[in-house]
């Protein structure tokens, strides 16, 4: 098949700022693609049919599928693999029947602007997308920028790096960058109130926290105090240590079972934002936990099923890494999970009760692995005086599977 679709970045200086090789795929399509921003800068007596998208995005998406074979243009913001429509398209034609010619990204614009190295800089986009992706990325001297959802966007960033308590941040809006329209706003995020933006803007952030903040890094072992729960809570400690063994690795995926409040999944997908996870809970009144904890610790895609395993797995995506923090005792369980495991997958069981430790022992006899006992002390207060409290010793048992 002959490469008969054309993806055109095109920035705001239009048709003018392509390249020859792009202005010549424009000219010489039969359809053209794009929204009614990009079609109008097209010349009056241009005579392709025209496809505007649709919302939702996908039925445009089946019609340009359906036109194979006819040379078919679509018009893209900037980069179409920046977070664009070449990320969707390449998932379902292959790219040897696309040619792609990118413009300059918002991004690469917005950091021309601003004197700021792109790979320094955290990236995300917040069109169509939960403002709850922002969590992970507020930390003291991060520097953000985000492809905004509309002229509202810069205000629920500002109250959102206030709610985390970085009010004093630097916020500045980049509107229609590399067109006649161009402008920048400043301002700090705790005085930030204009909604008199133009809907098609950057978002540039410099986190500046303000003092006695609770800093939440991405690796495993949150504070406890970051999680709301009722009390079915894996601690910090040994939190961070079995995130240490579940070795979270970009685009994997993890089943949580047993999930309590979730702060395996959250944290397992905390670790990147291409790490996937499906958290499973049999108790209805912890969904709630789970799903509150995932909104306020930034991983919003966590997938929440309520079910009994082994029961509920059926069915669900092959992971990369599992760990059962509950139900190690029921009937079922660990040949389900093993079963389902992908090859060179981790296996993660945390232990409390006696009942729970003898089944991990018949695992280990079954296929080997690594037992490790872990006990934790906290220091806390007696009186005057500071007195050592055992917290409940878990058995961990951890397994590749080959």
């Amino acid at each position: 098949m002959h490469k008969w679709l054309s993806i055109v970045g095109i920035g705001e200086d239009g048709l003018p700022g392509l390249s020859q090789v792009a202005y010549s795929l424009v000219k010489q399509a039969e359809v053209l693609v794009g929204g009614s921003r990009h079609l109008s800068m097209l010349p009056e007596n241009d005579a392709s049919e025209k496809l505007i998208w649709s919302s939702p995005i996908a039925i445009t998406v089946e019609e340009i599928i359906q036109r194979r074979g006819q040379s078919v243009c679509i018009l893209a913001s900037g980069d179409p693999m920046c977070f664009g429509i070449g990320v969707t398209l390449t998932r379902r034609i292959p790219i040897w029947e696309i040619t792609i010619i990118p413009a300059p990204s918002a991004f690469s614009l917005a950091c021309s602007r601003l004197g700021w190295a792109i790979h320094s800089v955290e990236t995300l986009t917040l069109a169509a997308r939960p403002l709850s992706l922002l969590h992970p990325v507020i930390y003291p001297g991060a520097r953000l920028l985000i492809l905004s959802e509309g002229r509202n966007t810069p205000l629920m960033v500002a109250q959102t790096l206030v709610d985390r308590g970085f009010g004093r941040s630097k916020i500045i809006v980049l509107e229609y960058m590399g067109g006649d329209r161009e402008r920048i706003l400043q301002g700090i995020a705790a005085e930030w109130e204009t909604t008199k933006i133009a809907s098609l803007n950057t978002i540039a952030v410099e986190c500046i926290a303000d003092t006695d903040i609770l800093v939440l890094p991405r690796i495993g072992g949150l504070p406890d105090i970051a999680y709301h729960h009722d009390g079915q809570l894996t601690k910090g400690e040994i939190r961070a240590i079995t995130l240490a063994k579940l070795a979270p690795i970009p685009g994997q995926m993890l089943w949580d079972i047993g999930a309590g409040c979730g702060s395996i999944s959250v944290e397992w997908m905390r670790s990147d934002p291409r790490c996937w996870a499906i958290a499973i809970e049999k108790n209805y009144s912890r969904l709630n936990y789970i799903a509150d904890n995932a909104a306020s610790l930034g991983t919003p895609n966590l997938r929440i099923i309520h079910g009994e395993a082994p029961r509920a797995l059926q069915g669900l995506e092959p992971p990369d890494a599992i760990f059962i923090g509950g139900g190690a005792t029921v009937e079922g369980m660990f040949d389900t999970c093993w079963q389902a495991l992908r090859k060179g997958g981790r296996l993660v069981a945390n232990a409390v009760t006696v009942e729970s430790e003898q089944k991990l022992l018949e695992w280990h006899n079954l296929v080997g692995g690594s037992l490790t006992r872990i006990a934790i002390q906290r220091a806390q207060s007696l009186g005057q005086f500071l007195a050592w409290k055992a917290m409940a010793p878990v058995t961990q048992w951890v397994v590749v599977k080959q």
